[in-house]
């Protein structure tokens, strides 16, 4: 075994670079990258994939086999490696401007198939001329940059006396540069797209390498400011500004700064898209124009929570929420003068739709590889601020926004560990408007409207119940059952996670809202989303008690409704849902054959009258328990005592009133039941 095939067996993948190479190419945004087969998320140049990030948190020397010659070539002159940037700081950022510049010039330049090739090659030169320095500065500061020691009063060398001041001088160049490139929400738009080449090459614009050099500027400044401050150990002052301002310009206040500049241009960015779809489409828009942007937001997230962990910073959710909650001031005098305005005709949806998109992103690792098993960092304290404001709109909120914003929740209900208090939040809002429809006019819905059987009622709630859902699901559901998806996926969780007993809040906190005024308040709308409710809890739960607590109820309701053909496929479903879950259904069954056989007699009594109205009533619910007996009988998994019980004397009551539609109905379910009993017995 050679040495570096050894020595590359003790370095993790993240760290492994080409070992006996002598220059390693120094990362930097790339969304030219090949990703045809899917399941790339990142160039194989990115901060990401390269290590670049894992080097940064862990304090590595950031290109440990470049930099490593006596000279060193930096904007086309050569430089000694060792001094360059405490002898000529100011000589080297000037270069770096002037290439700044010279790179704007191309932008005006007619980007024809005939010149693209030129363009490319002067504007990648360019780039890579600035972002080699900026990794020069960050190596520098590793490897060549000595902390000084306070306490020397001997005899100082000139060249300590100007590497003692390099770190403030950083600080103002670093500060100025800023200034300089602006903000990247300011650069015009660009086009992501690239020409193609006969040789199958990509060729970029000018603005495209301008873009994507402003990114690397932005990250690579926030890495130099992070590295300084590990390095020295203590704050660092800068003198050039530090007065003009009115503040004490340092490494961290800069760092702050900078990074509230960063979260509010991606923030910016990401409006620009939320503003040009419906509610309805906004989850399934990403909120990234380009890869490199959605990396930028990964960095960001690693690097703020890192130091976080050593109070450095504040989180990365932190520093999130506290721009975000400026999109709802009105006034922005506690605004920093160089942070933009950000408006949005809807912060509350972009909010919880910003929040969504970058949550997912707290699945990728230091590589930009995605785990699914890493642990997400998760928001709901804000998540439960912005949803309170959802609910709590005087003039009432948009059915379509509210499915939006629940779709939000959902989403992160994948993300992020089960939270009773959003299923609290939004129940206190449902409990209020159970007899809404919540629906919308130009949108058909699936699952709640005109259901048709008792088995399609359990299709639906088993529709909810369902760990992945419908992107389109703004479309084919009403919030309402998007609540009931959230309450699903929220008590799974908790009784998976922590048992039993986050279920037993969760129930007392929606049994509490039934009593006899609220049912007698029920309409036949409210009637459909109180079964909904109750045969979910009983699909996830304890459904013997929820059954048991449903009868109860029933009987608080108005005349008029006791006799809805709901109330019996309700009655129905739950007969089901004790067959599929082999349980004993003797207590249901003796009810609901009761309620049969005092409707078979109605019905005989009727026949001799021939009043066809009420005829038509009464044959509607006999029909719908014809149906839902036949359907108990042909799901059980075997036959108990108890379903003898749903063979009541009705059925002799029934069939001398038949006619012979509905007589043809009743010899078929008889049919059916005995073909079952031989089949079983």
């Amino acid at each position: 075994m050679d040495i570096a095939s050894a020595a590359s067996t003790y370095l993790t993948d993240s760290l492994e670079l080409e070992l006996g190479t002598e220059w390693c190419k120094p990362p930097c945004f790339s969304c030219a990258f090949d990703n045809r087969g899917g399941g790339k998320h990142f160039s194989g140049e990115s901060y990401l994939s390269s290590g670049a990030l894992k080097r940064l948190i862990l304090n590595l020397d950031p290109l440990p086999t470049n930099f490593e010659e006596d000279t060193v070539e930096l904007f086309g002159i050569q430089w000694v490696t060792e001094t360059a940037l405490v002898n000529s700081s100011r000589v080297l950022f000037n270069l770096f401007r002037q290439q700044l510049y010279n790179l704007e010039t191309l932008l005006p330049a007619s980007c024809d198939f005939g010149k693209i090739s030129t363009l490319h090659c002067k504007a990648d030169n360019i780039r890579r001329q600035c972002v080699t320095f900026l990794h020069y500065v960050k190596v520098f500061i590793v490897r060549f940059l000595t902390v000084q020691n306070t306490e020397n009063h001997g005899p100082v060398h000139p060249y300590e006396v100007l590497e003692a001041q390099l770190p403030s001088l950083l600080v103002d160049e670093l500060h100025g540069l800023l200034l300089y490139i602006g903000h990247l929400s300011e650069l015009p738009n660009i086009n992501p797209g690239a020409f193609i080449s006969q040789n199958q090459i990509q060729l970029f614009p000018p603005s495209w390498h301008l873009l994507h050099l402003h990114l690397d500027i932005h990250w690579l400044v926030l890495e130099i400011l992070h590295m300084l401050g590990v390095k020295l150990k203590h704050v660092v002052y800068g003198h050039q500004f530090m007065n003009l301002a009115g503040d004490n310009l340092t490494n961290v206040s800069l760092f702050e700064e900078h990074c509230e500049n960063l979260l509010c241009d991606l923030v910016s960015l990401s409006l620009n898209r939320y503003d040009k779809v419906r509610p309805s489409e906004a989850l399934t828009r990403d909120h990234c124009p380009c890869p490199c942007i959605k990396e930028f937001w990964v960095l960001l997230i690693h690097l703020l929570d890192q130091r976080s962990k050593w109070s450095l910073s504040e989180s990365f959710w932190n520093c999130l929420n506290k721009l975000l909650k400026t999109l709802f001031e009105t006034s922005s005098e506690q605004r920093r003068p160089s942070v933009p305005t950000i408006q949005s005709r809807d912060p509350l949806g972009f909010s919880l739709w910003i929040i969504t998109h970058v949550a997912s992103l707290y699945q990728f690792d230091r590589h930009g590889t995605p785990d699914e098993m890493r642990q997400m960092e998760s928001n709901w304290n804000f998540v439960e601020e912005l949803l309170k404001r959802s609910i709590n709109v005087q003039d009432g909120i948009l059915e379509e926004q509210l499915r939006m914003h629940l779709h939000c929740c959902l989403t992160l209900c994948d993300f992020w560990e089960p939270n009773i208090t959003i299923v609290t939040i939004l129940w206190e809002y449902y409990s209020k408007n159970l007899n809404s429809s919540f629906s919308i006019s130009w949108l058909p819905l699936k699952g709640l409207t005109n259901i048709k059987s008792p088995l399609s009622m359990l299709e639906m709630v088993k529709t909810c119940c369902c760990d992945k859902q419908d992107s389109n699901i703004c479309k084919s559901r009403s919030s309402y059952t998007i609540f009931l998806c959230i309450l699903a996926k929220v008590v799974k969780k908790a009784m998976k996670n922590n048992g039993p007993h986050l279920w037993k809040q969760v129930k007392g906190r929606i049994y509490s809202k039934f009593h006899q005024k609220r049912m007698e308040e029920l309409t036949v709308v409210g009637l459909q989303n109180f079964f909904n409710l109750f045969l979910l809890l009983a699909a996830i739960a304890e459904v013997e008690d929820v059954a048991s607590r449903v009868l109860d109820l029933l009987n608080f309701l108005k005349p008029a409704l006791k006799t809805s053909p709901l109330i019996w496929k309700g009655q129905a479903a739950f007969l089901l849902m004790y067959t599929q879950k082999n349980l004993d259904i003797g207590v249901l069954a003796e009810k609901f054959s009761d309620a049969f056989q005092a409707k078979a007699r109605e019905f005989l009594l009727l026949s001799k009258n021939d009043e066809m109205g009420q005829r038509q009533t009464l044959w509607t619910l006999l029909s719908i328990y014809i149906d839902g007996v036949q359907e108990v009988f042909e799901t059980s998994h075997c036959l108990h005592p108890s379903h003898e019980k749903l063979l009541s004397d009705g059925f002799s009551m029934l069939l001398p009133a038949c006619q012979e539609p509905e007589l043809r109905m009743v010899l078929h379910f008889l049919q059916a039941v005995l073909a079952r009993i031989r089949y079983v017995f």
